[in-house]
This record gives structure tokens, sequence and C-alpha cells, in this order.
């Protein structure tokens, strides 16, 4: 994929994070491919129900593939899915690495949907160190900072080009942003493929 392409598929990753009226909301799916139907990808959802979905004709495949808290370096521009802690950190969930060409995407701290009163923090990792619980990362974005505690399990994602190739049945995926039409289907300009792992996010 060219810095381009994924310039592209930053701007669809900063549209869920924009306030949106209710009929304009963006759709997350979680789930796994189960057949295609014409253009459509009949997805089974991480909740059971079964959705429809189209890649937009200019639309993105990243491929999602596993990585280490080791990638993760002073500088690195991440994205980690947290659960508030009473001392103001967040434990994380996972954590995302992006691709320098998708630095500065969804910058800043905000609700998420992982689980119940989960949050996404995204920006630049300031200082790392080490605690009794786990590495410590210190994440800078435009209006503060977190400090987020890494458990060893904590899934860790990279990000690699990917291909409309790699959405066959069996494959689970993650989109962030996709449209209800007014059939009910989905359309989405990204599609997140895990490639020998399930998405995290």
């Amino acid at each position: 994929m060219s810095r381009v392409a994924f310039a592209i598929a930053a701007l669809a990753f900063v549209a869920l994070t924009l306030p949106a009226s209710a009929q304009d909301q963006p759709v997350r799916v979680r789930g796994t491919v189960e057949r295609m139907d014409g253009d459509l990808y009949i997805v089974k959802a991480r909740n059971g129900g079964e959705v429809k979905v189209k890649l937009a004709d200019n639309g993105t495949v990243v491929a999602l593939t596993k990585a280490s808290l080791a990638d993760v370096k002073q500088g690195s521009y991440i994205g980690v899915s947290g659960m508030p802690q009473p001392d103001g950190s967040q434990k994380c969930l996972e954590i995302h690495i992006f691709p320098e060409a998708m630095r500065g995407a969804g910058d800043g701290h905000r609700p998420w949907d992982l689980q119940p009163s989960s949050t996404m923090t995204n920006g630049a990792v300031e200082q790392t160190s080490a605690s009794a619980d786990g590495q410590v990362l210190t994440l800078k974005y435009k209006d503060g900072e977190k400090k987020i505690v890494v458990p060893v399990d904590c899934p860790i994602v990279g990000y690699q080009p990917g291909d409309k190739s790699e959405l066959k049945p069996g494959t689970p995926i993650f989109i962030s942003a996709a449209q209800r039409q007014p059939d009910g289907t989905l359309v989405t300009p990204r599609v997140n493929v895990g490639r020998g792992i399930a998405p995290p996010m």
C-alpha cells in the first residue's frame, strides 16, 4: 500500500472520532466473514447477528498482524483501548501500532465500545517504565496525556498493507466506520483484516 493509500485510511479512521448526527453515526462491526453474495460480504457479528457489508469503490483493506511490546518505542504513535483505573491511569486492553503515514490519526482520548466503560487513547509514546503490574507507557496527545499500564497478556498488533483477496470465509475483521444504507446494508471505506490473529479492537 502506498503512503497515499495509508493516508486515506487514516482519514477514514479519524472520521469515526468526529461528532455525527444520529442518522450519520458510523457503525462498527466486529465479526467474521461468512460468505460472499455478489459484491456484498456477509459477516457474522460478534453479537451473533448477521450484517451485509460492501467495501466502497475506493475502499482500503488493512491487515493487522501480531506485534509485541518490544515494537512499541519511545516516539511510536499508537492507539490504546483501555479501562479507567481509580488512580487515573488506563489498564490496557489492546494496542495497535500505527504506521508513520497514520501519525496523528484520531489523536486524543475518548469513549470506546470494546467493553462497557472502555476508552480509546491515540497518541505518541513519551516514556516507558516498568511497574509491578506491567510496563507503563506515558501517552501524549494534543489535549493531555495518559499513563497506560500494559499487562503481559495485552494483545498488540501492527498494520500492514492488505488486499481484498483476504476477505474470505472464516476471516476475522473489524470495521470502524461503516455507513448504514436505506436497505440496511453497510458501506465502509476500510476493513481491518486479521492476518493470523483476530483484530482485538
